[in-house]
């Protein structure tokens, strides 16, 4: 039997989630262990195809003072030892953590009570917990780094299925994640203007918190933009656009590899170890993508460069760095695992 953990994002979360459906298709229900607090219970509360779910009490260590990391890790170790009675229960054998604080309980308790322990890390920088975890790790799963026995990271079938070679600059997609970026958000308003009047389409998603302000905006300057709050089916979306701006949080920016767009990405500025830096830096190493920082960007420099991209050239590049059946690798190469 199987144990799924981690998660307090939803960035964690899809990567449990897309594990556990592979693992359904093979018949196996695994047990999810995460945390009462972040999107845990929102997400897998009611989650089908799991045969248990367990949410602790836990909150994460990093970014606290002194003594709230000692009762943080107190109470994330004392979770640790409740996880002999879960794993009992359910004869788990193996247990795949896919990060954030809330796969620290279930990931040390499978340390302590020696059950093959199995991560994947979705960022260029290794996390807090995972970097303490690899060495007793039977395997460490990464689409950065060299170690990993599979690189590709777990996408959605669906975004391979609308990619496509870009060639001309029609549309451009602002994209900000599911809650908005504001930064985003105020750079799109600066370059629709122009984007338009050169005969270029825009896409936009904003998040709901700007959404109705973005939209009196636009309809002020008779300016038509596709504008979204949330954008439901994504992969339909961005087999529109010929260019994307945006953050680069680790599912997006593997999203936007999937579907060959080329992308601008301005990395989030205060993510947990300026990871969407590093993930969107390993792309611009490869000359796979541009980034640049959010006090970097001057709109009419960001207008002459989007220009002048070479969008077949890195369209056609992108389709090899990334390849279908990630998680269903994945998951068989820990099956197999003895």
């Amino acid at each position: 039997m199987i144990a799924i953990t981690g998660g307090g994002t939803g960035g964690h979360l899809s990567i449990a989630r897309t594990f556990k459906t592979e693992l359904n298709k093979k018949g196996i229900e695994p047990i999810f262990i995460g945390s009462s607090n972040g999107q845990d219970k929102a997400w897998f509360e009611n989650e089908k195809g799991f045969k248990e779910k367990y949410f602790f009490n836990t909150k994460g260590v990093v970014n606290q003072s002194k003594t709230g990391k000692i009762l943080s890790l107190s109470n994330i170790l004392l979770h640790s030892l409740k996880c002999y009675d879960i794993f009992k229960k359910h004869g788990i054998k193996k247990v795949i953590s896919v990060g954030g604080y809330s796969a620290a309980a279930a990931s040390f308790g499978a340390v302590i009570f020696k059950k093959k322990l199995y991560i994947h890390e979705q960022n260029a920088k290794i996390g807090t917990l995972n970097k303490k975890l690899i060495p007793y790790a039977e395997l460490f799963f990464s689409s950065y780094d060299e170690r990993s026995p599979i690189k590709d990271y777990p996408v959605r079938k669906d975004f391979f299925k609308t990619k496509r070679i870009r060639s001309k600059l029609e549309y451009i997609i602002f994209l900000g994640g599911s809650q908005g970026a504001h930064f985003i958000n105020e750079l799109a308003r600066k370059l629709s203007k122009p984007l338009i009047k050169n005969k270029i389409k825009i896409i936009h998603q904003c998040g709901k918190k700007e959404y109705k302000e973005l939209k009196e905006f636009y309809k002020k300057e008779g300016l038509k933009v596709e504008l979204y709050d949330f954008i439901k089916d994504m992969p339909a979306i961005l087999a529109k656009a010929d260019l994307a701006i945006s953050r680069s949080g680790a599912s997006t920016l593997w999203e936007l590899c999937a579907n060959t767009l080329p992308t601008v990405f301005i990395p989030f500025p205060y993510a947990a170890a300026d990871h969407q830096y590093y993930n969107a830096k390993f792309l611009k190493d490869k000359k796979l993508g541009y980034l640049f920082r959010e006090n970097e960007i001057k709109a009419n420099e960001l207008l002459t460069l989007i220009y002048q991209i070479n969008l077949r050239s890195i369209s056609t590049n992108l389709s090899s760095i990334i390849h279908e059946n990630a998680a269903e690798k994945i998951v068989e190469y820990i099956l197999k695992h003895k």
